[in-house]
């Protein structure tokens, strides 16, 4: 039987972007999970009904993309409850939450516990916001694809990224999926990954 990875997308949707990628995943014939920002999500709710009807996954990335690390237990609360209750608004139902950059402190595991949400990171990051080429992408991934990976990319221009688009990412797609198929792991979405997932950012020292 063959492994799973899971594709993951931060930062949309995006009325150019995410329909972008979109067809690249269908192109390719494979799964991912869209972790959304819910204020763009209520402006562009077709994009959330195309996902689910493709197969992908609708999972909840934040309200507005804040640093938990910089939020009071508070307003981490405060944001993810307005986050969620858009996605409601819209229909759908969120079970796993990457923060805004993967920053995972003790106040936001407190808080997933009372939504009952899952924290979810990543383990093999594109670094698609810096702009790099296809290629370089892919060899940043490549050592991390196998088995049980989580691989971190984007459907929009978030804060701090160093592009102004995302036609890498969506150029990324098939040529990812071809190097998983290669390694005998099949794309599929987090809810049909088995084992433990990553709660936030590798590279960053989470205080929980």
């Amino acid at each position: 039987m063959s492994g799973r990875v899971a594709l993951t997308f931060d930062d949309g949707p995006d009325p150019v972007w995410t329909p972008q990628v979109l067809d690249a995943l269908a192109d390719a014939g494979a799964r991912g999970t869209f972790f959304v920002v819910a204020r763009p999500a209520g402006r562009h709710p077709g994009l959330l009904r195309r996902m689910v009807e493709e197969g992908h996954e609708v999972a909840f990335h934040c309200d507005r993309h804040a640093r938990h690390d910089r939020l009071t237990a508070a307003e981490i609360q405060a944001d993810a409850r307005d986050g969620l209750r858009t996605l409601r608004g819209l229909g759908h139902k969120a079970h796993d939450w990457r923060a805004p950059w993967g920053v995972v402190t003790g106040d936001t595991v407190e808080v997933a516990g009372e939504l009952g949400l899952r924290l979810v990171g990543w383990t093999a990051d594109s670094e698609d916001w810096r702009g790099g080429t296809v290629d370089e992408m892919l060899d940043r991934l490549a050592p991390g694809m196998e088995a049980g990976a989580v691989v971190l990319m984007h459907d929009a221009v978030g804060p701090g990224a160093l592009r102004d688009g995302c036609g890498r990412t969506v150029d990324l797609v098939a040529p990812l999926v071809s190097m998983a198929r290669s390694r005998d792991l099949t794309p599929v979405v987090l809810s049909g990954m088995v084992g433990r997932l990553p709660v936030g950012n590798p590279g960053d020292v989470a205080s929980v």
